[in-house]
């Protein structure tokens, strides 16, 4: 029987629209089609905001996921409009905008990425880094799209996991996942990376050897075993040049903070240190790490006349400590000053006090005084060195800031204000203010402000130590 209209094939459905489907899915006459206004101004936004000037050189890699942060973020913004908009009872953007959108988006991408790479070119001018060329851009646009594909399909996939299992059955797998992330998984995290820290703490390196001077902890004859002192600690006692006392105890010196300062006090006897002019308390990084410029810089300042003094409170890194353990560099070293001070105290021609501290020893080292006139009556000068924004006394103390170090700049201020930059001195081209850009891009070169070369960054030289003031 003959039927008008189209033909009826498989299952009832027109030959004519299986031809179409055919014709379709074999590529023959598919069209390629823009993406959709907000997709679009949601990517551009990402890319424009993420090669927006920052404080320090990028390798393309963390380019790229600075960008691949900042699309999924623009993405997550349209994507909540797009809801709000259609519950208002209000369209879309008309389809014939979708071509000329993207083609201005492209245009504005191009013009970002010469200006960045002009901005990028003339902050590794000035830190002495090689310039970035073409290469750097293919790098960084596959990272960048690597990166926000990986993400985006994760997310179609949990949404296509969600409409298979039904809302109430996702609701409960959500539940059973948070559950188990808290009572194992973060657990299982957290041990693990104490584990890494521990590990990392305990590791002899190979290139290092034990010091033989009796001015040294570590020593065959120092009450401080050369194991104990941890990573940090050994390169400290090891390092050069040879003048100074350098006296450290580390976590597994002894079992407890008060023991632990007993223990600095009477290797500072032993070693000789009570007998020289200058005494620095240096209050080491979250890690336990006393930067080796500062130490040497400090021989220098004082002619070889001085101890350094260093107690551990911490094996993590100092981004960890700063936000778990604050309080223990602080407890640290108000606890170490008042024993080096009291045993001072005692002695007929007591050595000049210093304090000095990097980073969030500079915070530590902070809190011993109350204010600036208990600093002043307590030591013959202090410095810090990349100090946190706002979080030490800088009146009557030497402070070290490159304009160019994260550390110094970083708060949640920087969302709605522009950073306070005075004392910091200008070792680099220094970009401008922008609301929550400024915020984004700084907290992205806090991790890369000890991959500056020395004087850039969060990285400072041998003036750490002959910038120290005087009595």
């Amino acid at each position: 029987m003959r039927l008008r209209g189209n033909r009826i094939g498989v299952q009832g459905r027109p030959t004519a629209g299986i031809r179409r489907e055919v014709r379709e899915s074999s590529g023959a006459r598919v069209r390629f089609r823009a993406p959709r206004v907000g997709t679009t101004v949601g990517v551009v936004f990402g890319v424009l905001a993420s090669l927006a000037p920052g404080l320090l050189p990028r390798t393309p890699t963390a380019q790229a996921v600075v960008t691949a942060v900042l699309v999924l973020l623009g993405l997550t913004v349209v994507g909540l409009g797009r809801v709000v908009v259609r519950r208002m009872g209000f369209g879309g953007v008309p389809a014939r905008w979708r071509a000329p959108a993207l083609v201005v988006a492209g245009a504005a991408v191009l013009v970002a990425m010469a200006q960045a790479q002009d901005w990028q070119n003339r902050l590794r001018g000035a830190m002495g880094v090689s310039a970035v060329g073409p290469w750097y851009w293919v790098q960084w646009a596959v990272g960048s799209a690597v990166i926000t594909g990986v993400v985006v399909g994760g997310i179609l996939g949990i949404r296509w996991v969600v409409r298979r299992l039904g809302r109430m059955r996702s609701l409960a797998l959500l539940l059973g996942a948070g559950v188990a992330a808290q009572f194992v998984v973060v657990p299982t995290v957290v041990d693990w990376r104490k584990a890494a820290y521990a590990s990392a703490n305990a590791f002899v390196d190979p290139g290092l050897s034990q010091p033989s001077a009796a001015t040294r902890s570590g020593s065959p004859v120092s009450m401080a075993s050369w194991p104990s002192l941890g990573a940090q600690g050994r390169k400290f006692v090891a390092g050069t040049p040879a003048q100074a006392v350098r006296v450290y105890v580390g976590l597994n010196s002894a079992p407890d903070l008060n023991a632990r300062v007993a223990l600095v006090i009477r290797e500072l006897e032993r070693s000789g240190g009570l007998q020289r002019g200058n005494l620095v308390v240096t209050v080491p990084t979250g890690s336990g790490w006393i930067d080796g410029e500062a130490a040497a810089g400090f021989d220098q300042r004082f002619g070889g006349d001085v101890a350094l003094v260093g107690l551990q409170y911490s094996d993590a890194p100092s981004w960890a400590t700063f936000v778990f353990g604050r309080k223990a560099a602080e407890q640290s070293a108000r606890t170490l000053f008042d024993a080096v001070e009291q045993r001072i105290s005692t002695l007929p021609h007591p050595p000049k006090l210093y304090v000095y501290g990097q980073s969030l020893g500079a915070l530590g080292g902070s809190s011993i005084f109350t204010d600036d006139a208990d600093q002043a009556r307590r030591t013959c000068a202090v410095l810090w060195a990349g100090p946190p924004a706002g979080q030490v006394y800088r009146s009557g103390a030497m402070v070290l800031a490159n304009a160019s170090d994260p550390v110094v700049r970083w708060s949640p201020a920087l969302l709605w204000r522009a950073p306070n930059l005075t004392g910091t001195r200008p070792d680099a081209p220094v970009p401008g203010w922008l609301p929550f850009v400024s915020f984004i891009q700084t907290s992205a070169d806090l991790l890369g402000a000890l991959d500056a070369p020395s004087g850039h960054g969060h990285r400072y030289g041998t003036d750490q130590g002959t910038a120290l003031g005087s009595c």
